[in-house]
Order: C-alpha cells, then sequence, then structure tokens
C-alpha cells in the first residue's frame, strides 16, 4: 500500500509538471487511431517523408553543398566596375564650368593564395558526405522507432483483447464459486482468490489499454505528425514568417513582439 501511494504521489508530480495543474477528475485516455496510418507500410512512408529530423537534416545537406559553391567562388575571377562624374565651376576663368566623367574597370584573377582555398573546398566536400551520411542515419532511426512503436501497439491491441476475455472468464469463475460456497462446496479462502485473480485480470486489462493509447501516440510521433497542425490542438501555431513581418520594418527599438 505504501508503495501504491508514493506510486501515485510520483505520477501527480510529473503530471503536474508537464500539464501545469493538479489532476482532477481524469477521464481514460482515448488513442490517436484517426491519425494511425492504415499499415505498417504507410507509416514507414510517412515518417520517411515528412518526419522534421529528416527535413532538418536534409537541409543540412543543402546547407553544406552551398558551402562549396561558396569556397568554390573564391577561385574565379572578380569583375568590378566604378564610374564617376564631376562637375567644376571656376569664377577666375569667364565662370567657366568644367565636367570629367570615369570609368574604371577592374578585374581580378586569383592565381595561387597558399592552397588554403583548396583546402577548405576539400574540407566542405568532405562534410557534404558527413551531412549525407548524418540523414542516411535519421531515416534508419525514424523506420526503426516506427516499426519499434507499430509492433507494440499491435501487441497492445492483443493484450486489450485478452484481457477483455480473461476479465470475463473470472467473472463467471467468481460467480461459480460464490454459488458454491453457498452450498458447502468451496470456503471463504476460495472466494477470496478468485476474487484477487479478478482483479488482477482487472489491473492487466487496464495496464494494456494504457499501453494501447501510449503506443498510439508514439506511432504518430514516430512517424512526425504529433504536431498541433495533425492533432488540431488548440494552441497558437508558430509561423516565422508572422514574426518576421512583425519586426522587419522595425528601424530601432529592444522589445520583442510579445512586448518584452
Amino acid at each position: 500500500m505504501s508503495a501504491a501511494e508514493s506510486a501515485l504521489r510520483t505520477s501527480i508530480g510529473v503530471y503536474r509538471q508537464n500539464i501545469g495543474v493538479e489532476p482532477r477528475q481524469l477521464a481514460p485516455g482515448r488513442p490517436l487511431d484517426r491519425y494511425v496510418p492504415a499499415n505498417i507500410d504507410a507509416a514507414i512512408t510517412i515518417g520517411l517523408k515528412e518526419h522534421p529530423a529528416i527535413l532538418s537534416a536534409l537541409h543540412a545537406v543543402d546547407a553544406a553543398e552551398a558551402q562549396v559553391k561558396v569556397y568554390e567562388g573564391t577561385l574565379y575571377p572578380t569583375l568590378s566596375v566604378q564610374g564617376g562624374v564631376q562637375q567644376a565651376y571656376d569664377q577666375t576663368l569667364a565662370n567657366t564650368n568644367g565636367y570629367s566623367a570615369s570609368v574604371l574597370g577592374r578585374l581580378t584573377i586569383p592565381l595561387y593564395q597558399g592552397g588554403q582555398e583548396y583546402a577548405q573546398i576539400r574540407q566542405a566536400k568532405e562534410s557534404v558526405g558527413q551531412s549525407r551520411i548524418q540523414a542516411e542515419f535519421v531515416r534508419d532511426q525514424v523506420r526503426a522507432q516506427v516499426v519499434d512503436f507499430w509492433g507494440r501497439l499491435e501487441a497492445a491491441k492483443a493484450r486489450v483483447i485478452a484481457s477483455q476475455a480473461q476479465v470475463q472468464a473470472n467473472e463467471v469463475a467468481l460467480n461459480g464459486v460464490r454459488e458454491e460456497a453457498r452450498v458447502g462446496q468451496r470456503t471463504t479462502l476460495d472466494v477470496l482468490n478468485a476474487q484477487q485473480e479478478l482483479l488482477n485480470a482487472r489491473v492487466a486489462l487496464i495496464t494494456a489499454q494504457r499501453d494501447r493509447v501510449i503506443f498510439s501516440y508514439g506511432v504518430v510521433q514516430a512517424i512526425g505528425r504529433l504536431t498541433a497542425r495533425y492533432t488540431a490542438v488548440p494552441v497558437a501555431a508558430y509561423s516565422p514568417k508572422t514574426h518576421f513581418d512583425q519586426v522587419k520594418d522595425l528601424w530601432f527599438g529592444v522589445r520583442t513582439t510579445d512586448g518584452r
């Protein structure tokens, strides 16, 4: 009993930490079945296409490839053009005006600057390869998570069905033991044992139902759709463009968009 009360207090503390309020009259959790794909192949396809970690890794590859082009640009010729117009007014020479114009073009061709640019290009290309390997590693991670949570969800569904059958069987058995106890064929201890078996079956059923809810969330998270956008959570979605538009025309000021 003391261990159960301690676990309850711990759960209340975790709930308070994550939700922000004390738990009051909690209802049974509901699985996210409407967001779970129809089969594991569809789940893997969605995960590999939409998971934020994969998209981030692919953007890192693009950034590394762009860095290679930046370093390669240091080896290209540079052409610059400057122009100017001047007007001179001289009162000593019968108020004469003079105009002058000039155009200057400069072409710079890098020949050899110690090999630093070439080393930077080679290093950047190695970074591209590293980024691609990291992207493949993230893909494998996402695939493994989808398969893992899908298997756990299927196992939890099977346990729910088995636990429901077990509860029904124990209820029938308890009723039978009680009837036998009334006619003296069973003892009070037999009745208590049957009640304990029914209690254990109900606990196993609740645990299986809890696992089914958690692993349904796990599948949705593994495919990258456990977001406010897909789950329709009533919160304001973060938009980088909105924040940029709020500050792009500000020439001065230190306050953020929320007034801090």
